[in-house]
This record gives structure tokens, sequence and C-alpha cells, in this order.
């Protein structure tokens, strides 16, 4: 049996911390590895999935987000002809693939180009949930500390 270790996946995963928690929890069940996919850290806040979907046509992938997860679907369009392989290695059989968002995680956009799904991810901290540092004993209000901040 093997074993996967993943905290490297903590370190560089911002953003995905309940992914992990959550594949983690879940070793003992088989992964999809179908499609391949790389997350990318683009920058502090946002990310970037990449499947690739060789043989798909954009109108046979589906992308749906609900709350914190992402669930991406491609059913194949049955072929009118009948072929004959003599090497089949593009398997273009249907899929599901879900990805559970962290907190705040947003999709932005998603492209399909030469065969690579791309979707954009970024994370929005609403105003109310940053931090706000508070002065100890000063006259000022934290309103105050926030207004001159910003100008």
């Amino acid at each position: 049996m093997r074993t996967f270790d993943l905290a490297p996946l903590y370190r560089s995963a911002i953003g995905f911390d309940r992914l992990a928690n959550l594949l983690e929890s879940q070793r003992t069940e088989a992964q999809p590895s179908y499609p391949p996919y790389n997350i990318e850290l683009v920058s502090e806040d946002k990310y970037r999935i990449v499947m690739a979907l060789a043989g798909f046509d954009r109108s046979e992938v589906e992308i749906i987000t609900e709350r914190d997860s992402l669930h991406i679907t491609g059913r194949k369009q049955k072929e009118d002809t009948q072929r004959t392989y003599l090497h089949r290695g593009i398997a273009a059989r249907d899929f599901e693939q879900r990805f559970q968002l962290a907190n705040h995680v947003k999709v932005t956009t998603a492209s399909f180009d030469n065969g690579m799904l791309t979707i954009e991810l970024v994370r929005e901290v609403p105003e109310a949930l940053k931090p706000r540092r508070i002065v100890i004993d000063g006259g000022e209000n934290v309103q105050a500390l926030e207004q001159r901040q910003a100008a």
C-alpha cells in the first residue's frame, strides 16, 4: 500500500488547506487520477487549476460552483462513425472532478484552449473579516485608525 506525505501540500496550497485535510482524511478511498491537473499558486490570493482535457470540446465540459465546492464534469458525445483503433492512448472518457474550496475563494474566469482547461480563482476576504490594529489605551477608536491608514 502506498502512503503519501501531504506536508508539502500544506505549505504551498494557501487557500486549499481544507482540501488538503479532506484528502488526508479520505486517504483510503481511491482518488480520481483522470483527467490530470495542476493547482498553481499565482500570487498570495490568486490560484489556477489547469486540467489536460485532450479529445474534449468546450461544449462537453461543464463547470459548476456551489458554496465552497467546484465541480467539473466532462461528458464525451457519442461518435456517429465506428472507428477501429490499432492503439488508443487518448482516454476520452467521461469524468467528474470535485475540488473543495477554502473560505472566500471564488472562481473568476475559465478558459479552454488547445485541450487545456484553465480556471482562475481568487481569495476575496471581506473587509469586516480582515485583521484590524487596535490602539491600546489610545484616545482614538478603531474607526479613526482605519480612516488614517486609508488616507
